[in-house]
């Protein structure tokens, strides 16, 4: 099948926000005089949204709307400022796109990223690149694994989701792809393991950003 257009997830596929993302987040349960996590411990916090991430984060006794809400409120403010001294694409990555751009795919990225987080990140740390449809997470769309989001950028870029390759680091990506009706494609320096990714339903599994072309070349 010729793919046209290549979905990315943003956190732990294209971007390494982990340091960003768990020194934010600890910065903000110290402040409130909550225990603080290893920064590792994120990779399993994120994935689902901003409110889920915060509400992993809390003590469990503190998981009450309240304070959740004021959380967010104050990751929103404080990470706003701070994560581009932190996070970078990962190696790869650019040459990657490059190469794609230069074969003329379609490029997107869809996140649960709150999407105002998601334009800052994309316009900020990926500037040389031209991504035609940018999603991050919004009120009014149903989150990863909820398809809506792929099956909104399929329609924008008037392409049949079939002809879409989706790239993603965590198992939800895997679950929208199958969803949307994409292929789905499991990276392995991102956040999560193989095995979860297999689980989730990848159909193949790849351990470089340019490993991504051998599925245009056999297309």
């Amino acid at each position: 099948m010729p793919y046209e257009a290549i979905l990315f997830d943003l956190d732990g596929t294209l971007l390494n926000t982990l340091d960003g993302i768990g020194n934010t987040v600890n910065r903000i349960l110290a402040s409130r005089g909550f225990p603080i996590h290893a920064i590792d411990a994120y990779r399993y916090f994120v994935g689902e949204g901003l409110t889920l991430l915060i509400s992993r984060a809390l003590p469990e006794d503190q998981r009450d709307p309240m304070t959740v809400q004021a959380c967010v409120e104050a990751y929103r403010e404080n990470y706003n400022r701070t994560f581009s001294a932190v996070t970078k694409p990962y190696p790869g990555v650019p040459a990657m796109l490059d190469a794609l751009t230069a074969r003329g795919l379609k490029l997107a990225i869809l996140s649960n990223k709150p999407h105002r987080l998601t334009m800052k990140s994309v316009i900020e740390l990926l500037p040389n690149w031209t991504f035609e449809v940018i999603l991050g997470q919004r009120a009014e769309v149903p989150r990863k694994p909820d398809p809506a989001g792929a099956y909104e950028i399929a329609e924008r870029l008037g392409i049949p989701p079939a002809h879409f390759l989706y790239l993603g680091d965590t198992a939800v990506d895997m679950q929208t792809a199958i969803a949307a009706g994409m292929f789905p494609i499991g990276v392995l320096w991102g956040f999560r393991s193989a095995e979860e990714l297999q689980v989730g339903g990848a159909q193949a599994l790849i351990e470089h950003p340019l490993d991504s072309l051998k599925f245009l070349d056999s297309s």
